[in-house]
């Protein structure tokens, strides 16, 4: 039945904390899969203490058992860990606290771990979330880099030191997470989720460095691989060594081998690029030294072609000179004086072309070809 309380009639806090002992207690033993965390052994002291983290959403219980089930494990219990701990929910009243009581504990073997993993691969890939068509290609030269990967680690200075090498002018947004343990999962999607938003941010590189199966465990979480293929901004992955294959690389839009190649993969050689450039203004000089070449030949044959033309214009209109100088000289009446003809004019400049028009004694001034004759008309005998 549900308690009965008012602002007159509150409930003691040891009536509260009883309550929820006995409604905790039904509960009764489970089976619990997680991850250990804040695991601190104590040599000598009994009971021991550790939290049982769920990766996927952050969230977690802690666990008390004897240092008993602990010790029958094969291997000794780690942080980062995956178990399954067969406990009975503990509420302890007199703090109001709540704790699993661990009967058993079993590590998850790397069987468990790689059938796990196989499923949820095949899952991911029926919703099409590997599919080469959500591939987005990389920007060509980021405005900024954001690089999410391990405090002061080695895959974060591979990244920076090859970037700048290529592009000295590279800007980078660093975030240093958590990538292995309980914190990885939380730690990595939060920095994920800030670099996508960030406008500036043209392309993001998520890297660390190699590992075991369990090391590499925090890249193949579901949560953290639907973040990744949840990304506006272009993602290259480049987890571990090539050799590892976790699923955050199937949903990237661009696996890297390692973080080095990564960082040449995200950003051109400026080395290259000038080298590139001067092969094209050497390519471009060839190209348009021979084009002006052709096109001063196609000049020159037309100048040619001209003066061809313009030179048998010429020599046509100096031969129709020519035949219309013969035809002037021809007609004209200084050749007829050559031919021996004269010209017969009165003293007034009369041309006589009658002879009756000429009375008897009258001088005449006669013109041939070279000279001037003086005459005068007298009538001839019989007339």
């Amino acid at each position: 039945m549900a308690l009965t309380t008012s602002p007159e009639e509150p409930a003691a806090v040891r009536t509260i904390s009883r309550l929820l002992g006995d409604w905790i207690g039904r509960l009764g033993a489970v089976w619990v899969d997680g991850q250990v965390a804040e695991y601190r052994p104590r040599p000598g002291v009994r009971m021991q203490y550790f939290v049982l983290r769920d990766t996927d959403v952050d969230m977690s219980v802690s666990v008390k058992a004897d240092a008993a089930v602990i010790g029958r494990l094969d291997e000794p219990l780690a942080e980062g860990q995956r178990i399954v701990v067969h406990a009975r929910p503990d509420f302890y009243v007199a703090r109001g606290s709540l704790a699993l009581l661990a009967k058993e504990i079993r590590p998850v073997g790397i069987g468990a771990l790689l059938a796990e993993l196989a499923r949820l691969r095949e899952l991911l890939a029926a919703e099409g979330l590997f599919s080469p068509d959500r591939k987005r290609p990389l920007p060509f030269l980021p405005r900024r880099v954001g690089l999410i990967c391990g405090r002061n680690s080695a895959a974060m200075r591979d990244v920076l030191v090859n970037a700048r090498d290529r592009w000295p002018a590279i800007e980078f947004d660093v975030r240093e997470v958590p990538v292995q343990g309980p914190q990885a999962v939380a730690a990595v999607t939060a920095a994920l989720a800030a670099l996508d938003a960030d406008p500036a941010v043209d392309v993001i590189v998520v890297t660390r460095g190699g590992g075991s199966v369990e090391d590499l465990l925090p890249f193949s979480n579901e949560t953290l691989v639907r973040a990744v293929a949840n990304c506006r901004t272009p993602v290259v992955s480049a987890i571990g060594h090539e050799q590892d294959a976790p699923l955050v690389d199937f949903v990237a839009d661009l696996r890297a081998s390692t973080p080095t190649d990564a960082a040449k993969r995200v950003v051109p050689s400026l080395r290259e690029q000038q080298d590139y450039v001067t092969g094209l203004r050497r390519r471009a000089s060839v190209v348009l030294g021979h084009q002006v070449q052709r096109e001063q030949q196609a000049l020159d044959h037309r100048r040619q072609r001209a003066r061809s033309v313009v030179a048998g214009r010429l020599a046509a209109a100096a031969t129709d000179v020519e035949h219309l100088q013969a035809r002037v000289r021809a007609l004209s009446p200084s050749a007829t004086l050559e031919r021996g003809y004269a010209i017969v004019l009165t003293d007034d400049g009369a041309i006589v072309r009658d002879a009756d028009d000429v009375a008897s004694g009258t001088g005449l001034d006669i013109r041939v070809a070279h000279g001037r004759l003086r005459a005068a008309r007298t009538d001839a005998p019989g007339r």
